[in-house]
């Protein structure tokens, strides 16, 4: 609760900040302030300090797993603002305002992570996308943003229409929106009725469609294409993590009876999602566009521990949306420095920028799944938690294959970095600031490849 009204609040403060404080950099120090002390007061509640006490009448838990993810989200975040706040300034012309709707997202991922109702499940997931609609369309003047901006509108008020429709049927079944009352009727009920399997279901693609599995994926890569690249990765990242929490904890508390009904869709959807992902990928000539490809196959990995729904599958989950997020925002921070974002224009950074090669190289590392990187682990988690439900083992050997395949378009960015020729990159300039946060994130990618207890342990303690 300390961290949703707190982003909220922020929020506000931001807005008025656009015309009390003249300078950018003001603006800028103001926003990681208020997102450190986020930060804090959300580490300070899973220690039992609650700043706020308000009666949610059982709408909302913070519990640990929440708690948990929240902290990775808004560390995320942070991380996001040292690297690419400078870079917001790029993206148009209202920078205090860009700040605010991150803040009001931030506030929708903390209610999407804590729901104990279907209609804030709702109100959580709307916080989200509407500031993303604005995001995506901030540079007005660029005809991809505006085409991005309006198909991610229309298509998500589509998916949003999916989802009521579903809340609604839902409720008809069982005459309740909590997800605990959900619960004990799906429990009580020897066979579910159709009204209720025709609600999950249509809850089921309206947040595949928001987590980008397929088929639902089809608006990911012009989206993500289109919008400034500063905004693409906050929503590639901290945006899909928290949507994905929401889905594991829509079908972990209110369907989870009725796991057998929906678990084989759920394995042909994930299977589908990492062949579409990572088959397109390999084809792309736009290194920010295979990116948004790898999006949808890392979407896929992720909906590995919706299909297994287990201890070991939120394990992952958590494990999973750090490397996934740390190692995602650092290659866009280096994406965004540079002028070319097909693959020719990685073409000798490592002559004209060694630290942005080699951090590049190990965040490509750990999405591609190599050892001793937090993607390694977090993939190996996930696996783990599809074995141990003993069901489906074409899932995990085809979810293996796939990660075979995304090696290949991830070191077609390594081979140009470090084995083609190229000019592209040499008036590049970068902080000491800059690349020092390099650094610290490619050693926490590291640390969590090697160490993943740093992580895990919070769940528990």
């Amino acid at each position: 609760m300390n961290a949703l009204l707190l982003s909220a609040v922020w929020g506000v403060v931001m807005m008025f900040s656009s015309f009390l404080l003249p300078q950018k950099s003001a603006v800028r120090n103001l926003a990681i302030a208020g997102l450190v002390l986020v930060l804090v007061v959300n580490i300070l509640e899973m220690h039992g300090t609650v700043l706020f006490h308000i009666d949610t009448r059982g709408m909302i838990s913070f519990d640990r797993f929440s708690l948990v993810f929240n902290t990775i989200s808004f560390a995320s975040t942070l991380i996001y603002f040292l690297l690419s706040a400078r870079d917001i300034e790029k993206a148009g012309d209202h920078y205090a305002e860009y700040f605010t709707l991150i803040f009001f997202v931030l506030c929708g991922v903390a209610l999407v992570s804590s729901f104990q109702s279907l209609l804030l499940l709702f109100l959580g997931i709307e916080i989200i996308s509407i500031p993303l609609y604005i995001l995506t369309g901030a540079d007005k003047k660029n005809l991809k943003s505006n085409e991005a901006s309006l198909k991610y509108f229309l298509l998500g008020a589509f998916s949003t229409g999916l989802m009521l429709m579903g809340i609604a049927l839902v409720y008809g079944a069982t005459g309740t929106f909590m997800t605990s009352g959900t619960a004990a009727v799906v429990t009580e009920k020897t066979a579910p009725s159709a009204l209720l399997i025709a609600g999950m279901i249509l809850l089921m693609f309206s947040m595949s469609f928001k987590v980008s599995a397929a088929p639902f994926h089809f608006w990911t890569p012009d989206v993500y294409d289109g919008a400034p690249t500063v905004f693409t990765s906050f929503m590639a990242t901290v945006v899909k993590a928290a949507l994905f929490v929401g889905f594991i904890r829509l079908f972990g508390d209110s369907f989870g009876a009725l796991q057998p009904q929906w678990q084989l869709l759920i394995a042909i959807i994930t299977a589908a999602t990492l062949f579409i992902g990572n088959i397109t990928a390999v084809f792309q000539q736009s290194v920010k566009r295979m990116l948004a490809y790898s999006s949808i196959s890392q979407a896929g990995f992720m909906m590995l521990s919706l299909y297994a729904m287990n201890t070991d599958a939120k394990e992952g989950l958590i494990l999973y949306t750090a490397a996934y997020s740390l190692a995602t925002i650092g290659l866009f921070a280096v994406l965004i420095k540079l002028k070319d974002f097909s693959f020719d224009g990685f073409n000798g950074l490592s002559k004209h920028q060694p630290l942005l090669a080699a951090t590049s190289t190990l965040f490509l590392l750990s999405l591609a799944g190599i050892p001793l990187t937090a993607g390694f682990l977090a993939k190996f988690y996930m696996l783990k938690a599809a074995m141990a439900t003993d069901k489906n083992f074409w899932l995990v050997i085809f979810a293996v294959l796939m990660a075979a395949v995304s090696v290949y378009y991830y070191f077609r960015v390594i081979q140009a970095m470090y084995f083609k020729d190229g000019d592209i990159n040499k008036n590049i300039s970068v902080s000491p600031a800059f690349k020092g946060v390099l650094v610290i994130l490619a050693a926490l990618v590291i640390l969590l490849g090697i160490f993943p207890g740093l992580l895990l342990n919070w769940y528990y303690f």
